[in-house]
Protein backbone atom coordinates (compact mmCIF):
# COMPACT_ATOMS: atom_id res chain seq x y z
CA UNK A 1 0.00 0.00 0.00
CA UNK A 2 1.44 3.34 -1.17
CA UNK A 3 1.66 6.24 1.56
CA UNK A 4 -0.61 9.14 1.63
CA UNK A 5 0.34 12.08 -0.34
CA UNK A 6 2.91 14.48 0.65
CA UNK A 7 1.94 18.25 -0.03
CA UNK A 8 4.37 20.89 -0.36
CA UNK A 9 4.45 23.60 2.37
CA UNK A 10 2.56 26.30 1.29
CA UNK A 11 -0.25 24.48 -1.29
CA UNK A 12 -2.52 23.67 1.66
CA UNK A 13 -4.59 20.98 0.25
CA UNK A 14 -5.20 21.19 -3.33
CA UNK A 15 -2.99 19.30 -5.85
CA UNK A 16 -0.19 20.45 -7.63
CA UNK A 17 -0.80 21.89 -10.90
CA UNK A 18 0.00 20.25 -14.19
CA UNK A 19 1.94 22.34 -16.61
CA UNK A 20 0.24 23.52 -19.60
CA UNK A 21 0.75 22.69 -23.06
CA UNK A 22 2.56 25.28 -25.17
CA UNK A 23 0.66 26.33 -28.48
CA UNK A 24 4.79 27.35 -30.65
CA UNK A 25 7.67 25.16 -30.59
CA UNK A 26 9.90 25.60 -27.42
CA UNK A 27 12.50 28.63 -26.96
CA UNK A 28 15.60 27.69 -27.95
CA UNK A 29 18.12 27.96 -24.47
CA UNK A 30 20.24 31.04 -24.93
CA UNK A 31 23.37 29.02 -24.23
CA UNK A 32 22.29 27.05 -27.50
CA UNK A 33 23.73 27.19 -30.70
CA UNK A 34 21.06 28.88 -33.22
CA UNK A 35 20.27 25.76 -35.51
CA UNK A 36 19.86 28.38 -38.47
CA UNK A 37 23.04 29.78 -38.60
CA UNK A 38 24.50 26.12 -39.04
CA UNK A 39 22.00 25.69 -42.23
CA UNK A 40 22.48 29.19 -43.52
CA UNK A 41 26.69 28.45 -42.58
CA UNK A 42 25.99 25.35 -45.05
CA UNK A 43 23.85 26.53 -47.99
CA UNK A 44 25.76 29.49 -47.90
CA UNK A 45 26.31 29.53 -51.86
CA UNK A 46 22.94 29.12 -53.25
CA UNK A 47 20.85 31.37 -50.92
CA UNK A 48 23.37 34.06 -51.69
CA UNK A 49 22.87 33.93 -55.32
CA UNK A 50 19.27 33.63 -54.59
CA UNK A 51 17.06 36.99 -55.87
CA UNK A 52 13.87 36.16 -53.46
CA UNK A 53 12.70 34.10 -50.49
CA UNK A 54 10.94 31.69 -52.48
CA UNK A 55 13.84 30.46 -54.06
CA UNK A 56 15.40 29.41 -50.73
CA UNK A 57 11.92 28.13 -49.76
CA UNK A 58 12.59 25.55 -53.21
CA UNK A 59 16.23 24.93 -52.06
CA UNK A 60 14.73 23.78 -48.63
CA UNK A 61 12.27 21.49 -50.01
CA UNK A 62 14.09 19.72 -52.57
CA UNK A 63 16.81 19.57 -49.25
CA UNK A 64 13.78 17.07 -47.59
CA UNK A 65 12.81 19.76 -44.49
CA UNK A 66 9.05 18.52 -43.14
CA UNK A 67 7.31 20.85 -41.59
CA UNK A 68 7.95 19.12 -37.79
CA UNK A 69 11.52 19.02 -39.04
CA UNK A 70 11.44 22.89 -39.24
CA UNK A 71 9.21 23.77 -36.28
CA UNK A 72 10.84 21.23 -33.89
CA UNK A 73 14.95 22.37 -35.22
CA UNK A 74 14.52 25.55 -36.41
CA UNK A 75 11.55 26.82 -34.25
CA UNK A 76 9.92 28.61 -37.30
CA UNK A 77 6.18 28.01 -37.90
CA UNK A 78 6.48 27.28 -41.68
CA UNK A 79 8.76 26.84 -44.61
CA UNK A 80 8.61 30.11 -45.89
CA UNK A 81 9.21 31.78 -42.33
CA UNK A 82 12.34 29.87 -42.72
CA UNK A 83 12.89 30.60 -45.98
CA UNK A 84 12.68 34.51 -45.67
CA UNK A 85 14.88 34.20 -42.13
CA UNK A 86 17.64 32.57 -44.42
CA UNK A 87 17.26 34.89 -47.38
CA UNK A 88 17.59 37.57 -44.76
CA UNK A 89 20.77 36.37 -43.08
CA UNK A 90 23.13 35.64 -45.64
CA UNK A 91 24.13 38.56 -47.75
CA UNK A 92 23.53 38.81 -51.86
CA UNK A 93 26.44 37.19 -53.32
CA UNK A 94 25.85 36.64 -57.23
CA UNK A 95 28.41 34.66 -59.32
CA UNK A 96 30.16 35.85 -62.29
CA UNK A 97 28.84 34.80 -65.59
CA UNK A 98 31.71 32.67 -67.26
CA UNK A 99 33.89 34.94 -69.41
CA UNK A 100 31.85 35.05 -72.63
CA UNK A 101 34.04 34.44 -76.24
CA UNK A 102 34.99 37.50 -78.24
CA UNK A 103 32.94 37.55 -81.11
CA UNK A 104 35.67 39.99 -83.10
CA UNK A 105 38.28 38.14 -81.89
CA UNK A 106 40.98 38.29 -84.93
CA UNK A 107 42.20 35.56 -87.34
CA UNK A 108 45.62 36.51 -87.36
CA UNK A 109 47.28 34.59 -90.24
CA UNK A 110 43.97 35.51 -92.08
CA UNK A 111 45.08 38.98 -91.35
CA UNK A 112 48.60 38.34 -92.18
CA UNK A 113 47.73 37.08 -95.49
CA UNK A 114 45.33 40.21 -96.39
CA UNK A 115 48.38 42.37 -95.27
CA UNK A 116 50.87 40.01 -97.78
CA UNK A 117 48.00 40.58 -100.97
CA UNK A 118 47.49 44.24 -99.93
CA UNK A 119 51.78 44.73 -100.51
CA UNK A 120 52.81 41.91 -103.34
CA UNK A 121 51.44 43.89 -105.93
CA UNK A 122 53.50 46.89 -105.51
CA UNK A 123 56.01 44.85 -106.80
CA UNK A 124 54.75 44.79 -110.13
CA UNK A 125 55.88 48.35 -110.73
CA UNK A 126 58.87 47.68 -109.65
CA UNK A 127 59.19 44.53 -112.40
CA UNK A 128 57.54 46.77 -115.25
CA UNK A 129 59.66 50.10 -114.50
CA UNK A 130 60.58 49.55 -118.03
CA UNK A 131 57.50 49.59 -119.55
CA UNK A 132 56.76 52.69 -118.07
CA UNK A 133 58.28 55.47 -119.87
CA UNK A 134 57.16 59.09 -119.45
CA UNK A 135 54.81 61.33 -117.59
CA UNK A 136 51.96 60.51 -120.11
CA UNK A 137 52.38 56.50 -118.73
CA UNK A 138 52.25 57.74 -115.48
CA UNK A 139 49.59 59.47 -115.71
CA UNK A 140 47.39 56.97 -117.15
CA UNK A 141 48.42 54.11 -114.53
CA UNK A 142 47.14 56.78 -111.70
CA UNK A 143 43.87 57.84 -113.35
CA UNK A 144 43.21 54.03 -114.19
CA UNK A 145 44.41 53.34 -110.44
CA UNK A 146 41.89 56.02 -108.76
CA UNK A 147 38.78 54.60 -111.19
CA UNK A 148 39.75 51.26 -109.38
CA UNK A 149 39.84 52.02 -106.46
CA UNK A 150 36.61 53.95 -106.24
CA UNK A 151 34.78 51.60 -108.26
CA UNK A 152 36.29 48.74 -105.98
CA UNK A 153 35.48 50.20 -102.80
CA UNK A 154 31.83 50.48 -103.94
CA UNK A 155 31.83 47.00 -105.34
CA UNK A 156 33.09 44.99 -102.23
CA UNK A 157 30.66 46.98 -100.06
CA UNK A 158 27.92 46.31 -102.00
CA UNK A 159 28.83 42.51 -102.37
CA UNK A 160 29.72 42.43 -99.05
CA UNK A 161 26.58 43.43 -98.12
CA UNK A 162 24.75 41.06 -100.02
CA UNK A 163 26.43 38.53 -98.87
CA UNK A 164 25.60 39.55 -95.44
CA UNK A 165 21.51 39.82 -96.13
CA UNK A 166 21.08 36.69 -99.23
CA UNK A 167 23.54 35.08 -99.37
CA UNK A 168 26.77 33.51 -101.48
CA UNK A 169 25.17 33.07 -104.55
CA UNK A 170 23.70 36.88 -104.29
CA UNK A 171 27.05 38.44 -103.50
CA UNK A 172 28.58 36.14 -106.73
CA UNK A 173 25.45 37.62 -109.04
CA UNK A 174 26.98 41.10 -107.67
CA UNK A 175 30.29 40.31 -108.54
CA UNK A 176 30.03 38.31 -111.88
CA UNK A 177 28.72 42.01 -113.19
CA UNK A 178 30.78 44.20 -111.16
CA UNK A 179 33.95 43.47 -111.22
CA UNK A 180 34.61 42.87 -115.50
CA UNK A 181 32.33 46.21 -115.88
CA UNK A 182 35.04 47.82 -113.03
CA UNK A 183 38.14 46.54 -114.67
CA UNK A 184 36.44 47.59 -117.91
CA UNK A 185 35.74 51.53 -117.08
CA UNK A 186 39.32 51.75 -115.63
CA UNK A 187 41.38 50.26 -118.59
CA UNK A 188 39.60 52.31 -120.60
CA UNK A 189 40.71 55.40 -118.08
CA UNK A 190 44.44 54.32 -118.51
CA UNK A 191 43.51 53.95 -122.38
CA UNK A 192 42.52 56.80 -123.27
CA UNK A 193 45.40 58.86 -121.43
CA UNK A 194 48.33 56.48 -122.56
CA UNK A 195 47.16 55.52 -125.71
CA UNK A 196 47.79 52.24 -126.97
CA UNK A 197 51.65 50.31 -126.17
CA UNK A 198 53.44 49.31 -123.20
CA UNK A 199 51.93 51.52 -120.76
CA UNK A 200 48.17 51.07 -121.69
CA UNK A 201 48.48 47.56 -121.31
CA UNK A 202 49.90 48.25 -118.19
CA UNK A 203 47.01 50.03 -117.21
CA UNK A 204 44.54 47.62 -118.27
CA UNK A 205 46.56 44.37 -116.78
CA UNK A 206 46.26 46.49 -113.51
CA UNK A 207 42.55 47.17 -113.35
CA UNK A 208 41.54 44.06 -114.28
CA UNK A 209 44.22 42.30 -111.64
CA UNK A 210 42.15 44.36 -109.00
CA UNK A 211 38.51 43.27 -110.22
CA UNK A 212 40.06 40.16 -109.74
CA UNK A 213 41.72 40.42 -106.41
CA UNK A 214 38.18 42.57 -105.26
CA UNK A 215 36.65 39.69 -106.05
CA UNK A 216 38.40 36.86 -104.03
CA UNK A 217 38.82 39.02 -101.11
CA UNK A 218 35.24 39.50 -100.79
CA UNK A 219 34.79 35.66 -101.21
CA UNK A 220 37.39 34.83 -98.81
CA UNK A 221 39.97 33.41 -100.86
CA UNK A 222 43.02 35.37 -99.81
CA UNK A 223 45.18 32.65 -99.70
CA UNK A 224 44.54 31.48 -103.68
CA UNK A 225 44.70 35.54 -104.74
CA UNK A 226 48.29 35.07 -102.65
CA UNK A 227 49.34 31.89 -104.86
CA UNK A 228 48.49 34.20 -107.76
CA UNK A 229 50.98 36.56 -107.06
CA UNK A 230 53.86 34.48 -106.75
CA UNK A 231 54.72 35.06 -110.39
CA UNK A 232 54.90 38.75 -109.82
CA UNK A 233 56.94 38.06 -106.30
CA UNK A 234 59.60 36.04 -107.46
CA UNK A 235 60.35 37.89 -110.54
CA UNK A 236 60.56 41.12 -108.16
CA UNK A 237 63.42 39.30 -106.35
CA UNK A 238 64.82 38.32 -109.52
CA UNK A 239 65.76 42.07 -110.17
CA UNK A 240 67.89 42.11 -107.36
CA UNK A 241 70.66 40.04 -109.41
CA UNK A 242 69.01 39.99 -112.89
CA UNK A 243 67.42 43.53 -114.51
CA UNK A 244 65.49 41.43 -116.73
CA UNK A 245 64.59 43.04 -120.71
CA UNK A 246 61.19 44.52 -120.80
CA UNK A 247 59.51 41.64 -123.10
CA UNK A 248 60.74 38.72 -120.28
CA UNK A 249 59.25 41.28 -117.42
CA UNK A 250 55.61 40.95 -119.01
CA UNK A 251 55.66 36.88 -118.44
CA UNK A 252 55.23 36.98 -114.57
CA UNK A 253 52.97 40.38 -114.50
CA UNK A 254 50.77 38.48 -117.26
CA UNK A 255 50.94 35.33 -115.23
CA UNK A 256 49.68 36.87 -112.07
CA UNK A 257 46.96 38.63 -113.72
CA UNK A 258 45.99 35.61 -115.63
CA UNK A 259 45.79 33.61 -112.10
CA UNK A 260 44.02 36.12 -110.39
CA UNK A 261 41.46 36.55 -113.10
CA UNK A 262 40.68 32.53 -113.58
CA UNK A 263 40.53 32.09 -109.71
CA UNK A 264 38.31 35.01 -109.82
CA UNK A 265 36.28 33.26 -112.31
CA UNK A 266 36.20 30.03 -110.29
CA UNK A 267 35.28 31.82 -107.48
CA UNK A 268 32.62 33.46 -108.52
CA UNK A 269 30.93 30.15 -110.28
CA UNK A 270 31.42 28.23 -107.14
CA UNK A 271 29.22 30.79 -105.21
CA UNK A 272 26.02 31.31 -108.13
CA UNK A 273 26.44 27.29 -107.17
CA UNK A 274 25.86 27.45 -103.68
CA UNK A 275 22.18 28.01 -103.60
CA UNK A 276 19.28 30.18 -104.62
CA UNK A 277 19.51 33.57 -102.55
CA UNK A 278 17.92 34.20 -100.07
CA UNK A 279 14.82 36.79 -100.41
CA UNK A 280 14.85 40.47 -100.42
CA UNK A 281 15.10 43.41 -102.73
CA UNK A 282 18.59 44.01 -103.48
CA UNK A 283 19.42 47.79 -101.84
CA UNK A 284 20.03 50.67 -104.10
CA UNK A 285 23.09 51.97 -105.40
CA UNK A 286 23.32 54.73 -104.08
CA UNK A 287 23.92 53.00 -100.70
CA UNK A 288 27.13 51.89 -101.87
CA UNK A 289 27.74 55.72 -103.48
CA UNK A 290 30.28 56.71 -100.21
CA UNK A 291 32.17 53.76 -99.86
CA UNK A 292 33.30 54.63 -103.60
CA UNK A 293 33.88 58.25 -103.02
CA UNK A 294 36.36 57.36 -99.92
CA UNK A 295 37.77 54.91 -102.22
CA UNK A 296 38.34 57.61 -104.58
CA UNK A 297 39.56 59.89 -101.76
CA UNK A 298 42.06 58.07 -100.45
CA UNK A 299 43.45 56.99 -103.45
CA UNK A 300 43.70 60.99 -104.24
CA UNK A 301 45.69 61.06 -100.87
CA UNK A 302 47.98 58.38 -101.48
CA UNK A 303 49.12 59.62 -104.79
CA UNK A 304 49.72 62.97 -103.54
CA UNK A 305 51.95 61.44 -100.83
CA UNK A 306 53.82 58.66 -103.84
CA UNK A 307 54.45 62.22 -105.17
CA UNK A 308 56.62 63.76 -102.59
CA UNK A 309 57.55 60.29 -100.48
CA UNK A 310 57.59 57.31 -102.42
CA UNK A 311 58.81 55.09 -99.47
CA UNK A 312 55.76 56.49 -97.40
CA UNK A 313 53.57 54.87 -99.83
CA UNK A 314 55.38 51.65 -99.11
CA UNK A 315 55.17 51.87 -95.78
CA UNK A 316 51.55 52.46 -95.41
CA UNK A 317 51.04 49.11 -97.75
CA UNK A 318 52.23 47.14 -95.71
CA UNK A 319 50.96 48.15 -93.24
CA UNK A 320 47.34 47.58 -94.01
CA UNK A 321 47.49 44.31 -92.66
CA UNK A 322 48.35 45.17 -88.99
CA UNK A 323 45.43 48.03 -89.72
CA UNK A 324 42.92 45.67 -90.49
CA UNK A 325 44.01 43.43 -87.53
CA UNK A 326 43.80 46.39 -85.00
CA UNK A 327 40.10 46.98 -86.96
CA UNK A 328 38.80 43.57 -85.33
CA UNK A 329 41.03 44.37 -82.20
CA UNK A 330 38.98 47.35 -81.41
CA UNK A 331 35.51 46.02 -81.84
CA UNK A 332 36.67 43.29 -79.67
CA UNK A 333 37.80 45.77 -77.41
CA UNK A 334 34.52 47.52 -77.09
CA UNK A 335 32.22 44.54 -76.61
CA UNK A 336 34.67 43.70 -73.39
CA UNK A 337 33.90 47.32 -72.69
CA UNK A 338 30.14 46.99 -73.07
CA UNK A 339 30.11 44.24 -70.52
CA UNK A 340 32.02 45.35 -67.99
CA UNK A 341 30.35 48.99 -68.12
CA UNK A 342 27.10 49.77 -65.40
CA UNK A 343 26.52 53.42 -66.83
CA UNK A 344 26.93 55.27 -70.22
CA UNK A 345 29.83 57.69 -69.09
CA UNK A 346 31.98 54.58 -67.70
CA UNK A 347 31.48 53.12 -71.00
CA UNK A 348 32.44 56.60 -73.29
CA UNK A 349 35.28 56.35 -70.81
CA UNK A 350 36.35 52.48 -71.73
CA UNK A 351 35.20 52.61 -75.37
CA UNK A 352 37.85 55.98 -75.44
CA UNK A 353 40.33 53.94 -74.12
CA UNK A 354 40.15 51.26 -76.69
CA UNK A 355 39.96 53.94 -79.53
CA UNK A 356 43.21 55.52 -78.34
CA UNK A 357 44.92 52.35 -77.62
CA UNK A 358 44.13 50.77 -81.25
CA UNK A 359 45.22 53.75 -82.98
CA UNK A 360 48.29 54.72 -81.04
CA UNK A 361 49.54 51.16 -81.95
CA UNK A 362 48.96 51.66 -85.50
CA UNK A 363 50.75 55.32 -85.42
CA UNK A 364 53.41 53.75 -83.48
CA UNK A 365 53.97 50.89 -86.50
CA UNK A 366 53.94 53.60 -89.00
CA UNK A 367 56.58 55.59 -87.11
CA UNK A 368 58.48 52.70 -86.95
CA UNK A 369 58.22 52.40 -91.06
CA UNK A 370 58.93 55.70 -91.13
CA UNK A 371 62.22 56.07 -88.99
CA UNK A 372 63.42 52.26 -90.82
CA UNK A 373 63.02 54.19 -94.65
CA UNK A 374 63.87 57.73 -93.58
CA UNK A 375 60.24 59.19 -94.62
CA UNK A 376 58.84 61.61 -93.18
CA UNK A 377 56.43 61.05 -89.86
CA UNK A 378 54.34 63.26 -90.15
CA UNK A 379 52.33 63.57 -93.33
CA UNK A 380 52.89 59.47 -93.04
CA UNK A 381 51.27 59.41 -89.64
CA UNK A 382 48.39 62.10 -90.49
CA UNK A 383 47.65 59.99 -93.43
CA UNK A 384 47.14 56.16 -91.73
CA UNK A 385 45.22 58.23 -89.01
CA UNK A 386 42.47 59.36 -91.29
CA UNK A 387 42.13 55.83 -93.18
CA UNK A 388 42.33 53.84 -90.05
CA UNK A 389 39.76 55.88 -88.11
CA UNK A 390 37.42 56.15 -91.81
CA UNK A 391 37.53 52.24 -91.81
CA UNK A 392 36.47 51.89 -88.16
CA UNK A 393 33.76 54.16 -88.90
CA UNK A 394 32.44 52.34 -92.40
CA UNK A 395 33.00 49.36 -90.35
CA UNK A 396 29.93 50.52 -87.80
CA UNK A 397 27.57 51.65 -91.26
CA UNK A 398 29.04 55.17 -90.79
CA UNK A 399 29.73 55.62 -94.30
CA UNK A 400 28.79 59.70 -95.55
CA UNK A 401 30.73 61.39 -92.93
CA UNK A 402 34.38 59.16 -93.36
CA UNK A 403 33.73 59.72 -96.89
CA UNK A 404 32.89 63.52 -96.67
CA UNK A 405 35.70 64.76 -94.35
CA UNK A 406 38.52 62.44 -97.16
CA UNK A 407 37.18 64.28 -99.94
CA UNK A 408 37.46 67.62 -98.00
CA UNK A 409 40.99 66.69 -97.52
CA UNK A 410 42.16 65.43 -100.49
CA UNK A 411 40.88 68.56 -102.59
CA UNK A 412 42.04 70.80 -100.22
CA UNK A 413 45.56 69.30 -100.20
CA UNK A 414 45.43 69.04 -104.22
CA UNK A 415 44.35 72.52 -104.15
CA UNK A 416 47.07 73.88 -102.32
CA UNK A 417 50.14 74.52 -104.37
CA UNK A 418 47.92 76.71 -106.77
CA UNK A 419 47.17 78.77 -103.23
CA UNK A 420 50.27 79.32 -103.03
CA UNK A 421 50.77 76.74 -99.93
CA UNK A 422 54.15 75.10 -99.75
CA UNK A 423 53.71 70.90 -99.52
CA UNK A 424 55.46 70.29 -97.22
CA UNK A 425 52.99 72.60 -94.90
CA UNK A 426 49.60 71.68 -96.77
CA UNK A 427 49.78 67.76 -96.24
CA UNK A 428 50.24 67.93 -92.56
CA UNK A 429 47.99 70.44 -91.47
CA UNK A 430 45.21 69.15 -93.85
CA UNK A 431 45.87 65.38 -92.95
CA UNK A 432 45.82 66.73 -89.19
CA UNK A 433 42.57 68.50 -89.40
CA UNK A 434 41.33 65.72 -91.29
CA UNK A 435 42.25 63.11 -88.41
CA UNK A 436 40.98 65.18 -85.81
CA UNK A 437 37.73 65.49 -86.94
CA UNK A 438 37.05 61.76 -87.68
CA UNK A 439 38.22 61.40 -84.21
CA UNK A 440 35.65 63.22 -82.19
CA UNK A 441 33.37 61.85 -84.94
CA UNK A 442 34.31 58.27 -83.75
CA UNK A 443 34.34 59.14 -80.02
CA UNK A 444 31.03 60.38 -80.41
CA UNK A 445 29.48 57.59 -82.39
CA UNK A 446 31.13 55.00 -81.28
CA UNK A 447 30.99 56.32 -77.78
CA UNK A 448 27.26 54.78 -77.72
CA UNK A 449 26.56 51.18 -76.60
CA UNK A 450 24.03 51.34 -79.24
CA UNK A 451 26.31 51.37 -81.75
CA UNK A 452 27.83 48.01 -80.50
CA UNK A 453 24.46 46.20 -80.17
Amino acid sequence: MSGPLRLLPGEGGSLPALPRQRKGPRARPSWAADPIDELAERLMEPVSAAVHPYEVAALLESDGLTGDQIGTRYGRPGLFALAADLYARVPRHYPEPPPAADPWRPDHLRCAVRGLVFALPGLAYVLGSGLLGGEGAVTALVAAGLVAWAWNQALSHRAYLRLGTAGAAAAGRTLRLGAPAGALTASLAGLVLAGPGDAGAFAAGQSCYLGAATALLVLGRERTLLVALLPVAGGAVATLWWQPPAAAAVVPLLATVVLAILAAAHGVRAALRSGPPAGGAAPGLLVSLPYGLFGLAAGVLAMLTGVTDPYAVVVLTLSMGFAEWLLYRYRGLAVAALRASTAPRDFRLRAARALALCLGAYAALLAAGALLTGTGPAPLLGLGAVLWTALLLQAFGVAWPPAAVCLVAAAAEAAAPAAGLPTGLAQPLCRTVAALVLLYLAGRILGRPTAHR
